[in-house]
């Protein structure tokens, strides 16, 4: 039974990194309509940039600041050069903007920085931490506690704040909203931004666990499933939807994939996120559109 928890806890606190990574996701689109591809490069610019200035010789607090406000420009930028522009575009024109604009970042990053692979220390040990009859990792348990903490401050101020009730108005119906007042242009730079921060956040996380490199970008499609089931304009979607992804594939690679020849953890997420794509395609937390014919 230990052993179950153990796997089963290790999973839950993978979940919680998944869900940080989505969040930038559903962020955007909440506010914008936009499936940002983009996303994964962001995170894989914050990394490089972060470590980067420190093998430079910048503290870690300075070079974080320094980082932040590069992915804050960063962010503003990108809204105003590639989203207004295309705002009133097909939505497959957006997604192939923000896919078209990953590798731009992704190839200006490395130009900047490099090309090679960087190991990133965060003063965590990985050792493991023996407690309640179970083993974690000290490193797996401060990852997932700084990403619930991101989470749940983000999810406080998106539901408490002016602007978290203006993006669930955009959400709800873009064209009242912008009828009652809502300047949606200050509304993306906001989300933008935030996005931007979450991007920072998840790059030092991801680069201290697989090191700093290009398949870092690649982080997003860890968090495709967990947009699929928990639905891609729900916050509490992307929490649970996060732990379910986490634990099932710990589960799954565990318990069945030895009956499979293994390797299951690396499909396993994208096959339930099919399940619910049959079963129901708006995800868990998802509306489903109605449309007047």
């Amino acid at each position: 039974m230990s052993f179950f928890l153990e796997v089963l806890l290790g999973g839950l606190l993978a979940g919680v990194m998944y869900t940080m990574v989505a969040l930038g996701f559903v962020l955007i689109y909440r506010a914008s309509g936009v499936f940002n591809f983009a996303q994964g490069a962001m995170v894989l610019s914050a990394a490089l940039t972060f470590v980067s200035l420190r093998e430079r010789g910048f503290s870690f607090v300075l070079a974080f600041v320094a980082t932040l406000a590069v992915m804050l420009l960063l962010a503003v930028a990108i809204e105003r050069a590639v989203l207004r522009p295309l705002v009133n575009a097909p939505p497959m024109s957006l997604f192939l903007a923000t896919l078209g604009l990953s590798f731009v970042l992704e190839g200006l990053a490395q130009t900047v920085w490099g090309t090679q692979v960087h190991g990133l220390e965060l003063g965590i040990s990985d050792a493991p931490l023996a407690a309640a009859g179970l083993v974690v990792s000290r490193f797996d348990l401060f990852a997932a506690a700084t990403a619930a903490v991101l989470v749940g401050v983000l999810a406080v101020l998106f539901r408490s704040t002016r602007a978290g009730v203006a993006l669930r108005a955009v959400a709800d119906d873009p064209l009242a909203a912008i009828a009652v007042g809502i300047d949606l242009r200050r509304l993306w730079t906001i989300v933008w931004g935030v996005a931007g921060l979450v991007a920072l956040v998840a790059g030092l996380l991801w680069g201290a666990r697989v090191g700093v490199q290009f398949s870092l970008s690649l982080v997003v499609l860890k968090a495709l499933p967990v947009l699929i089931i928990g639905g891609f304009s729900s916050i509490p979607g992307a929490i649970v939807s996060g732990l379910i992804v986490g634990a099932s594939e710990k589960l799954a690679d565990v318990y069945v994939g030895p009956h499979l020849g293994g390797g299951i953890e690396s499909w396993f997420p994208y096959a339930l996120a099919l399940a619910f794509l049959l079963v129901r395609p708006t995800g868990l937390f998802g509306e489903r559109a109605v449309e007047r014919a």
